[in-house]
């Protein structure tokens, strides 16, 4: 089938940022040969309409997951007080705002315009902040309790170097050349009042492309992120996503929590596994996401059914039982998480594993217990290392003429 116009762009610059660079030469030898398959589009491509920046709640929390994806987390600077950290965010807004509708940040005697032409590209970005923040800017009474440190996994070997941060900024388009100007704009204008902690960067499929449509299959080959809650049309699962209690700050009203773990996995050993055993780890088939009690991939899990000799067709230990709502109290979390692979380890395995991204309404009921129970006996554990780890509050979002944060840096 010839590709449209809309997916050879899409598919052009996501293989720019996916290391693709071999294979968009390829396509431009084809090109020069006449090849009709890959001929340029005729004329100007329609860009896809902007995601609303402003609104009752930040973009990219409930936003669908884009293809590409920039994570970082800043430090605040000594002596960066809570008006600088306003007039940070005020810039920040601005400059965040202008981008989601496809124009230049504002600063436009230091940016190159590489994201020039590209349009919107569903480009939202995110603000947080981390516990520190809240200390460095005077407002530690203001700290929520669910931004209390994360406890300590039996497995975890985080890098304290990649974990933690007082800001948050998670940058999603689905052009990965809007997505790396949008960040390098937010880390110009932070200069001299925070430094950046950590980036890395993340990828998936393009929208509507794969073997299942809207889920993509992780770097194990897996389906990822069937069971992910839908909220938007759901009350009650949208009260487990955003915050907003009665009694929550203005401020947070509308927000919510988010942790981030950089989860590298052990694919050397993962790929050696027959693939029933790879099935049985996870609770899922490989070829279609289904459950091993049958259907389709997105039939429930039965984790009552049992073989003839009693035996559960869902091991005690797989992946999907332990993580299911059912056995954690009801837990949920809205996973936004992308896939990395930074080349090879200087043991020659590869760097590759998962940006976890999961916003909540509370991480003590969400990610916390979630985690406890998987550090006990998950399957995938021997396949995976939990590497970095952090968690972040994201304020209400800024209505027209707000900046994010107002409310509380102003309060």
């Amino acid at each position: 089938m010839t590709p449209g116009p809309r997916d050879r762009s899409l598919r052009r610059r996501a293989l720019l940022g996916a290391g693709g660079l071999a294979a968009l030469a390829a396509g431009g030898a084809a090109l020069a040969a006449g090849d009709p398959a890959v001929r340029a589009p005729a004329g100007p491509l329609a860009p896809p309409a902007p995601v609303p920046f402003h609104g009752p709640h930040q973009a990219g929390i409930l936003t669908p997951r884009q293809p590409c994806a920039r994570l970082a987390a800043l430090d605040l600077a000594p002596g960066a007080d809570r008006a600088r950290a306003a007039a940070l965010l005020r810039a920040w807004t601005a400059a965040a705002e202008r981008m989601s509708r496809g124009k230049a940040p504002g600063d436009t005697a230091a940016d190159t315009g590489v994201a020039l032409g590209g349009g919107p590209a569903s480009l939202t970005v995110t603000f947080g902040f981390g516990a520190g923040f809240f200390e460095r800017v005077g407002l530690g009474p203001a700290r929520p309790g669910a931004l209390a440190p994360l406890p300590a996994f039996p497995d975890d070997r985080l890098d304290p170097a990649r974990s933690d941060g007082d800001l948050f900024v998670q940058v999603g388009a689905d052009d990965p050349f809007a997505a790396v100007h949008a960040l390098r704009a937010l880390q110009r204008s932070a200069r001299g009042v925070a430094a950046t902690r950590w980036e890395m960067a993340g990828f998936t499929g393009p929208p509507g492309v794969g073997s299942a449509g809207a889920t993509h299959r992780n770097l194990m080959g897996q389906l990822d992120g069937t069971a992910n809650p839908a909220p938007a049309g759901d009350p009650a699962l949208r009260g487990r996503i955003l915050v907003e209690t009665p009694d929550t700050p203005g401020w947070l009203r509308g927000g919510s929590y988010v942790v981030v773990r950089r989860i590298r996995m052990l694919l050397d050993h993962w790929e050696g596994l027959p693939e029933h055993h790879r099935e049985e780890a996870v609770g899922r088939r490989v070829a279609d996401g289904a459950p091993l009690t049958g259907g389709t991939e997105h039939t429930p899990v039965d984790l009552e059914a049992a073989r003839p000799d009693g035996v559960p067709v869902i091991a005690a230990n797989a992946h999907v039982r332990l993580a299911a709502p059912k056995g954690n109290s009801g837990a949920t979390m809205l996973r936004r998480g992308w896939s990395y692979y930074d080349g090879p380890r200087p043991d020659g395995a590869p760097d590759a594993g998962m940006l976890f991204v999961a916003w909540q309404s509370d991480p003590r009921t969400g990610f916390v217990p979630v985690q406890h129970r998987l550090a006990r006996g998950d399957a995938l554990a021997r396949y995976v290392v939990h590497e970095a780890s952090a968690l972040f509050v994201a304020p209400r979002g800024a209505m027209p003429g707000e900046w994010v944060g107002q409310s509380l840096l102003e309060g």
